[in-house]
């Protein structure tokens, strides 16, 4: 498939060149036209958080933001007449923002501290999260002006709206640094690698449009499938990657070809049917790998799956069809921008040794491979072994965000101030009848319950909607919201509590939401669908390996190696961002736990990427063995001939995931590390000893297929290669030569 579409592509220049950028710019207008459907809260989250939020979508109420601003002196009460005027000057001016839909005094809700030097002025913003986020601003500028009339007092706001602010402003401004960041270090990282200006440009115009068409394409699609701004980041960085990666492998086997001393259109077909195919293998992969994310049942994971099948595959279409038109227009001209001085280092002989390092490291690997399989293996296990003691939550904004945040340290002087979790648990009640004496009487014992329990604190604040049924009751638990002191609480309440009160009135359902409950449910969603994850992503890498190469054992390694390298990562993920081990190098701390989504995300993505230089190493082997080579002969041919493009493609990954892991929020930089750390590991260590030295050790088993798996296809890698100086065309074209006997494809042939 990947030799007639390079053909077709080859034959058909211009409609392949103009083709692609018709649908690039069809995809990125209609899709600018349409816009993107974002994820609801209801669909976000499982359990009874996405239940509660049903219930009051159904009834049109939206859940209201909230802000506090905590007024505080270290000398004077709360009832010296100065407090009291800041305070009224808080109430006066967020009232005049107009932006605010009630404003509550400390002195009306009893919100002051047991020590008497601090206050919470209570503000609830004018319609939902979304209007709240982009009015909050004049609410923070109008608390920042009462700060700076009392300097004597500290006037600090905090709150979903204010908290959601800055997570929205960082992310985009991230975003842009990601993007304008990563790049141009692709772009520099290809300039070392092929030494010539056209070449280097090429791969990176390639993922760029990739990437601009899949965005294009998933706001198209996002009124049936809904988008997040985390699937956007997750499509940058996977299609970066591998469009890059992908256009890499091409153009280094055609350029190969040409040094070879083959003609222009003999190097263009060799290229096609093997890097061409491993490209199609590598892309299959990747995406099987990501759609285990559907099965989470989160439609975040959703969204980010299908962002990134969908750059995946646009990614595959560019680069079978789109680059062998491009490379049959330069031709030789590709090495146009030639940098004389990367020239003139760069050794002739480097693609068939891999250059003096990588033969440095495979000649010892291939003389003592059980030596090296050892201390490679232990020493992926030392790296894996920080994995057993893994913690996992939702991280609070306050873990998100960077230490010495303005929001950060006020969350901190109202926490000391006030104990106990801020973000309250709410319990939301949907009844028959909601003014029935029973359940005003069992609201009230919820209450009374509550309070009496120990595990949770007041103010208990109660909101009757008579008109919808509906009641909320908000909740405070103690805790720090995602501890485990939070969580005992959250169970107390939803397994005893609700169920002896408001449960008891027929025809009534009362799930718990909040961001404890919130935290509490996705865990417990993500901990739960992990082995069926796994298992799906783990089986159909496999078969996929199985099927690719007709080989039990190549399928098993590969499967193997991938497992060591992703618990190699969270190794190191553990111990850097739960231990805090080093991360201050990362301009971080160690927050106690890794973000609960980032785990399985990282096994499904790197599961997928690692398969990229698993089937490229693999391909060139095997296409050596068909071609006669002795398996020994054929892994250091393999290793040493594609040394050069895997280091080239690692260190493209390493860089463009090392970016994420400089940015603001947590979950990105773990993401990043993770992600970087693990391509790393599977560049080095895995592909340059582990893997050269397992096949050693295998030998002629390698190939080993039982009888009974004698049906599967035979997708051979040892396509016809016609020798140096031999006439040949483009499979398909006119005057393409005969397909040689079935032994001769055997025949060793020196390149």
């Amino acid at each position: 498939m990947a030799a007639a579409m390079g053909a077709w592509s080859a034959r058909n220049r211009k409609t392949a060149v103009f083709g692609w950028l018709l649908f690039v710019v069809l995809a990125t207008v209609l899709g600018g036209a349409h816009g993107s459907t974002k994820v609801t809260e209801a669909e976000s989250m499982p359990g009874q958080v996405a239940r509660a939020a049903r219930i009051l979508d159904d009834a049109g109420l939206k859940s209201p933001a909230s802000e506090t601003v905590l007024v505080q002196s270290p000398t004077r009460s709360a009832d010296d007449p100065e407090f009291r005027t800041a305070v009224g000057q808080v109430t006066a001016a967020v009232n005049g923002t107009g932006k605010a839909a009630e404003v509550r005094s400390p002195y009306e809700t009893k919100a002051v501290s047991q020590d008497g030097h601090s206050a919470l002025v209570l503000v609830t913003l004018k319609g939902d999260q979304d209007e709240a986020v982009e009015n909050v601003q004049a609410v923070l500028d109008a608390v920042a002006g009462v700060q700076r009339q009392n300097p004597g007092l500290t006037v600090v706001e905090l709150g979903d709206a204010s908290s959601g602010k800055w997570i929205k402003d960082q992310f985009k401004n991230d975003f842009a640094r990601a993007e304008w960041t990563a790049v141009p270090l692709a772009l520099g990282i290809l300039l070392v690698a092929f030494g010539a200006l056209v070449a280097a440009v090429l791969p990176v115009v390639l993922a760029l449009t990739a990437f601009i068409a899949a965005g294009g394409l998933v706001a198209l699609t996002s009124g049936l499938l809904h988008t997040s701004d985390d699937a956007s980041s997750v499509m940058l960085l996977v299609g970066l990657a591998v469009g890059v990666d992908y256009c890499l492998f091409y153009l280094r086997r055609e350029r190969e070809e040409r040094a070879a001393g083959r003609d222009a259109r003999t190097a263009l077909a060799v290229a096609a049917a093997t890097s061409g195919r491993a490209v199609l293998v590598s892309g299959v992969t990747v995406v099987v790998a990501m759609a285990g994310m559907f099965l989470t049942g989160i439609a975040d994971f959703r969204a980010m799956a299908f962002a990134t099948i969908l750059v995946v595959i646009t990614a595959v279409l560019g680069s079978l069809t789109v680059l062998p038109a491009l490379l049959s227009m330069l031709g030789d001209r590709v090495d146009k921008g030639r940098l004389p001085l990367l020239g003139k280092l760069r050794r002739p002989d480097v693609a068939q040794t891999g250059g003096r390092f990588w033969n440095a490291v495979l000649t010892p690997v291939l003389r003592r491979p059980l030596a090296a399989t050892l201390l490679a293996g232990a020493f992926l296990l030392a790296l894996a072994t920080p994995l057993l003691t893994m913690h996992t939550a939702n991280l609070t904004f306050r873990q998100q965000l960077p230490a010495g945040n303005a929001l950060v340290a006020a969350s901190q002087k109202i926490e000391a101030a006030f104990p106990g979790s801020p973000a309250p648990a709410t319990v939301v009640i949907k009844a028959a009848d909601i003014d029935s004496p029973a359940m005003t009487a069992a609201i009230a014992d919820l209450k009374a319950r509550a309070l009496a329990s120990g595990r949770m604190h007041g103010p208990v604040e109660v909101a009757v909607h008579a008109d919808k049924n509906i009641a909320t009751v908000d909740i405070p638990l103690n805790g720090t919201g995602n501890d485990a002191t939070s969580n005992d609480a959250l169970k107390t309440l939803r397994e005893d509590l609700v169920p002896a009160t408001v449960l008891k009135v027929p025809g009534t359902e009362a799930p718990v939401t909040g961001r404890t409950a919130g935290s509490y449910d996705f865990n417990a969603q993500m901990t739960g669908s992990m082995p069926l994850v796994l298992g799906f992503v783990v089986l159909f890498a496999f078969l996929l390996m199985l099927t690719s190469f007709r080989s039990l054992a190549v399928a098993g390694t590969a499967v193997a190696l991938n497992l060591l390298s992703v618990g190699a990562a969270y190794g190191v993920l553990t111990l850097v961002f739960q231990h805090g081990v080093g991360a201050s190098l990362l301009g971080t701390a160690g927050v106690g736990a890794v973000e609960s989504w980032v785990p399985l995300f990282l096994f499904v993505i790197l599961f997928g990427l690692s398969m990229d230089y698993h089937v490229f190493v693999v391909s060139r082997i095997k296409e050596g063995r068909d071609r006669g080579l002795p398996t020994r002969a054929a892994i250091a041919h393999g290793i040493r001939s594609t040394a050069g493009v895997v280091t080239s493609a690692a260190v493209i990954m390493v860089a463009v995931f090392a970016v994420f892991g400089t940015l603001s929020m947590q979950a990105m930089k773990q993401m990043g590390v993770g992600l970087a750390v693990a391509v790393l590991i599977d560049a080095t260590v895995i592909r340059a000893v582990l893997l050269p030295s397992v096949m050693t050790l295998l030998g002629e088993r390698n190939w080993y297929l039982p009888r009974w798996l004698g049906w599967l296809p035979d997708l051979s890698h040892g396509e016809s290669v016609p020798p140096l100086g031999a006439a040949s065309t483009l499979p398909g074209q006119p005057g393409t030569p005969a397909p040689a006997p079935e032994g001769a494809r055997h025949r060793r042939i020196e390149v």
